[in-house]
């Protein structure tokens, strides 16, 4: 009896992933986890509203639409000629509530605008997100090593 729930449990883990094995989504699921942590760790160095954590989640959730559409798109809905595929919806509806949650963290004061940045890299590791949810780690991890040095090369040439 315990063998057949623990083997039921383990099918029902396994056999959903029709368009990505459970290892790669795994695998693009940790990567923007990272990605998006590295520039995280920055916007926390600098004691900004969203730091480590919310980058990491922007950049993980991001990745996880991705997948889940893969998945979707895999998965039979009736005849294939009636069926239509967008991905291009999924990321444009991810653009959009990232920018909602960047435009919360913007704010003014004393007729100055703060975070700009900060709302500006959670849109980024958004687009990060995405990146390694559709397989493209290189471009992703290229984006973050361009990030990082925005970031920090700037700041140090405006001093």
């Amino acid at each position: 009896m315990e063998q057949h729930i623990v083997d039921a449990i383990a099918q029902e883990l396994s056999g959903t992933f029709s368009a990505v094995s459970p290892l790669i989504a795994g695998m693009r699921l940790v990567a923007a986890l990272i990605f998006g942590g590295v520039i995280g760790l920055e916007r926390e160095s600098k004691q900004k509203p969203a730091g480590l954590r919310t980058h990491m989640l922007v950049s993980m959730a991001a990745c996880l639409f991705i997948l889940v559409s893969q998945q979707l798109a895999a998965l039979s809905f009736g005849a294939q000629d009636a069926m239509r595929v967008d991905p291009l919806r999924l990321i444009e509806a991810v653009t959009a509530g990232v920018a909602f949650l960047a435009a919360g963290a913007i704010f003014t004061s004393g007729g100055s605008v703060h975070n700009i940045t900060t709302g500006a890299s959670m849109w980024l590791v958004g687009a990060i997100g995405l990146a390694c949810g559709s397989g493209q780690m290189p471009l992703a991890a290229m984006a973050t090593g361009i990030v990082l040095l925005v970031l920090y090369g700037v700041r140090l040439v405006e001093r």
